[in-house]
Formats: structure tokens, sequence, C-alpha cells
């Protein structure tokens, strides 16, 4: 084998090149790599405590959703039983309503077969009055015969 000094110069300047690229290239090289390392795990940190978080989201969003629908259950049972006790008193409003409505009927009823009674009597007693005249063929005095006729009218 033959050693010449080129190889002996490429040997050389290869050496100077390693150690330059040691002391040079090679740490801002190695610090890249780590700092991105350190920036990967970061990430992957974060995205664990990202999915930690979405599932305690996920979980708080579920307890909410079921408490907000016990909540509108029972605003819609106190809705319902409201409208069940507002029509449980237009009943008894109406039933009240109708039952006065019947007792002044009556009282109106009452009223008009009194007034009815005293018309009747009134006309009983004029034709009363006017057959005793006929029957009689002379006029009958009203003064004299009126405690007769109210005597007779309130025996009809």
């Amino acid at each position: 084998m033959n050693f010449n000094a080129t190889l002996i110069g490429q040997i050389v300047v290869f050496a100077i090149f390693v150690w330059l690229c040691a002391m040079y290239v090679w740490p801002p090289i190695m610090a890249a790599m780590q700092e991105r390392q350190k920036k990967i795990a970061e990430g992957l940190d974060a995205a664990s405590r990202a999915s930690k978080d979405l599932e305690l989201a996920q979980a708080n969003a579920g307890k909410q959703i079921s408490e907000a629908k016990a909540t509108a259950a029972e605003i819609i049972e106190q809705a319902n039983r409201r409208a069940a006790g507002i029509v449980d008193e237009a009943k008894a409003e109406a039933a009240a309503e109708a039952k006065r409505i019947v007792a002044s009927a009556a009282s109106d009823v009452e009223k008009e077969r009194n007034l009815a009674r005293e018309e009747l009597r009134a006309k009983v007693s004029e034709l009363t009055l006017a057959g005793a005249e006929k029957i009689l063929q002379s006029e009958v005095d009203e003064k004299k015969h009126s405690e007769l006729l109210d005597k007779l009218a309130a025996s009809l």
C-alpha cells in the first residue's frame, strides 16, 4: 500500500473538518434537536391535559344538561299544577255564579208570581164587583164592601 501525500493531506483536512463540525456545527444542531424534543414532549403533555379537560368538560356538560332537564321538568310540573288550580278556581267561580244566577232567577220568578197573583186578585175583585152589580142591577158601593173584597182577595 502506498501512502502518498495526497492521502495524508486528505486525512488532515478531514480531521480538521470533523474538529470544526464538532466545535461549531454539531452543538447548535444538538441544541435544536433537544429543544425540538422538549417542545414535542410539552405538546404531548398539553394534548394529554386537553384530553382530560375535554372529558371533564363533557362530564360537567352532561351533569348540567341533566340538572337543566330536571329543573325544566319541575317547572313544567309547577305550571301544570297551577293550571289545574286555575281551572278548579274557575269551576268553583262558575258554580258560585250559576247558584247566584239561579237564586236571582228564582227570586225574580217569585216576584213575578206574586205580582201576577196581586194582579189576578185585583182582576177577580173587579170581576166580582162587576158581576155583583149585574146581578143586583144596582151599583155596589166600593167603600162599604172593601173589607169583604179584601177578605175575598186574601182567600184567593
